[in-house]
């Protein structure tokens, strides 16, 4: 395995943000609920068991401002917001895809590796239960309907 180029460690490097993004540890599972489509606070908190009210809120700012997502107000009573993907937010949908399969495929390992730092370690069932991880239309290579 060869070693990484100096310039990631930097913190300009472009790589490096990309990394930060899958770090935090709301932003892959927010990015791919919202694959579903438009979809407002409410159903997303659903969607995402485990997750507050304050830290959706905040996931979703920073997603908006990394134009990962796109926020739409309307102006009625009671205020309504939706959120739905940018097509950057779409294509980051893929390479969170490629983790997901990656977790399943050494699920045991990981397993024994969260048993030895003391956390209980998560069935394929529960994980599974939290969110729908079926491939989206962009690894598949199809588009989604309108």
């Amino acid at each position: 395995m060869s070693k990484p180029e100096p310039f990631v460690f930097e913190e300009t490097c472009v790589p490096r943000r990309v990394l930060e993004l899958f770090s935090v540890k709301w932003t892959s599972m927010v990015l791919y609920a919202l694959q579903c489509g438009t979809t407002r606070t409410g159903e997303l908190q659903r969607r995402l068991p485990g997750i507050s009210k304050k830290m959706l809120t905040q996931t979703l700012r920073e997603l908006e401002r990394d134009g990962l997502i796109h926020r739409e107000v309307y102006a009625v009573v009671p205020p309504k917001v939706e959120y739905s993907l940018t097509p950057l937010g779409e294509l980051f949908i893929e390479p969170i895809e490629m983790l997901y399969r990656w977790g399943n495929q050494h699920a045991d390992v990981l397993a024994q590796l969260s048993l030895r730092r003391g956390k209980p370690a998560q069935t394929d069932d529960a994980a599974d239960d939290d969110i729908d991880m079926t491939p989206s239309p962009a690894s598949t290579g199809t588009s989604r309907a309108a």
